[in-house]
């Protein structure tokens, strides 16, 4: 886990990435993914410039006396990451350091934390000082999960669109409220 925590970038350096990538793509697959760099680099100032860290969680936080560190494996043309990476970021600044590890940069990392055999993202990894892995959470809250499981469920009534669609208006909403909520439960 040190190399990844060594190789790991700020939120800042992550934010500078995604807008480089948007900007002056340099590979295939920056080409063809520039409509979600365009949409993760929206989404992120969104929820910087929205969000609020909720009292009663800053409370439980604190309650905790969690003192490790947080890794966010991640990439920024990612849907889900976009307003879930800045909320985590904001909530626990000042507090514990959270570090950002490119999923696609070395994928050996995320294949330690596949979610149901892919590799999904985020992925945040709660460790301790030393380092030492104590839990996991990702790559989404429950309720967008059991939207997932919906659209899986039955595609033709609930189309990738209406999921897509349903899934960002509920990250809109909540602005991170529920992920923090349950990494906090298993701090």
């Amino acid at each position: 886990m040190k190399k990844y925590w060594e190789n790991a970038i700020t939120f800042e350096e992550y934010l500078t990435i995604s807008k480089q990538r948007l900007e002056n793509p340099d590979n295939e697959n920056d080409i063809e993914f520039k409509p979600y760099y365009e949409l993760g680099v929206q989404r992120m100032e969104r929820t910087l410039s929205k969000f609020s860290a909720d009292k009663e969680q800053r409370n439980i936080l604190q309650s905790k006396n969690f003192d490790g560190k947080i890794l966010i494996i991640s990439e920024p043309w990612c849907g889900d990451a976009s307003t879930t990476v800045p909320a985590l970021v904001k909530f626990f600044e000042g507090r514990n350091e959270v570090k950002i590890f490119l999923r696609d940069s070395d994928t050996s990392l995320i294949d330690q934390f596949q979610t149901n055999g892919t590799q999904s993202i985020p992925k945040v990894i709660i460790m301790d000082n030393e380092l030492n892995v104590k839990n996991s959470w990702g790559p989404r809250p429950q309720y967008g999960h059991g939207l997932l499981l919906k659209f899986k469920a039955d595609p033709e009534s609930y189309p990738r669109e209406q999921f897509y669609n349903d899934l960002q208006i509920y990250y809109a909403k909540n602005r991170g409220k529920d992920a923090i909520q349950e990494i906090l439960e298993l701090l």
